[in-house]
């Protein structure tokens, strides 16, 4: 869900559109602005043409945190396509063709959000033709931190995030129709909760659900609210046994802005994902309306 150039926009808006997805992309340290309706899923030509893809991974996006956590997890992790590091130059020279894919870190703008809160996604798309990349046929996009939050714990998640992405492009061959209707919420109603270790950051809980005798209200089993190096730690330590929640929202100041839920195995699979308006009765952080949707 992607922005456009201003003209673009504004017309967009004169039109009457309600809500629009867009995205920002960074380019050498500035923000290249376009429009899209809703980026186009990958067809099912395109989903093959991906897998004899050599998949480029775009570095130099600013975050010097964010370079080093990708590549190390595609070093280890990525047996999908070939893959190659490159720079946004070089990105730019090579979106066209089609016989690459791109990992690549975009900007996401919620329309009707008066504070303008953005949200840095990892993306998965293919090269195409297309004018604007914006267009380009999107594989998998997966929010990974709020755009102006130096400060993001996001490193223990970035290897299932690596890993969950190749699961993806893998299921979107025999299931596109129902991803496509319903996104990543696709995987929501996993079980085995209950003989699983959930692993939460304990600053990312809604008020409602910020302590143990909260939670059992709504989910009796095993509970551990931890910072994100215990996270990091307890994923080293019993890997099998942990399930882990990764939350990405507006910085607490910001008083607007969406919220993603979600959990994660080690192995790339994901249990739960959700989104929400951040609102002063709907607040931040992982609340007792999720625990009620896990199993």
């Amino acid at each position: 869900m992607k922005k456009t150039n201003l003209a673009l926009a504004i017309k967009g808006f004169m039109a009457g559109a309600i809500f629009k997805n867009c995205f920002l992309f960074l380019v050498l340290g500035f923000l290249s602005l376009r429009v899209l309706a809703n980026p186009p899923l990958a067809s099912k030509q395109q989903i093959g043409m991906f897998k004899n893809s050599k998949t480029c991974v775009v570095l130099g996006t600013g975050s010097v945190s964010y370079d080093m956590y990708i590549k190390d997890a595609v070093q280890k992790y990525w047996n999908a396509t070939e893959f190659e590091f490159i720079d946004q130059q070089e990105f730019d020279k090579r979106r066209f063709n089609s016989k690459y894919s791109f990992l690549v870190l975009m900007k996401a703008v919620f329309d009707k959000d008066p504070a303008g809160v953005s949200y840095n996604y990892i993306s998965l798309v293919l090269g195409d033709v297309a004018t604007n990349m914006t267009d380009m046929p999107e594989l998998c996009s997966i929010p990974l931190s709020y755009a102006d939050d130096n400060l993001s714990d996001y490193e223990y998640a970035i290897p299932a995030i690596v890993k969950f992405m190749q699961k993806h492009a893998r299921n979107l061959e025999f299931n596109r129709l129902m991803i496509s209707l319903k996104g990543l919420k696709y995987y929501n109603g996993k079980t085995g909760f209950k003989d699983k270790v959930l692993l939460f950051n304990k600053e990312m809980m809604a008020s409602n659900a910020d302590s143990p005798e909260k939670i059992k209200s709504a989910y009796p089993n095993y509970v551990k609210l931890i910072t994100p190096s215990e996270i990091q730690q307890e994923l080293v330590a019993s890997p099998t046994n942990a399930l882990f929640h990764f939350h990405v929202g507006p910085n607490k100041n910001a008083g607007a802005g969406k919220c993603f839920e979600m959990i994660f195995d080690v192995e790339g699979n994901l249990y739960y994902y959700n989104s929400r308006k951040v609102t002063n009765d709907n607040q931040d952080g992982f609340n007792l309306k999720d625990f009620r949707h896990l199993r």
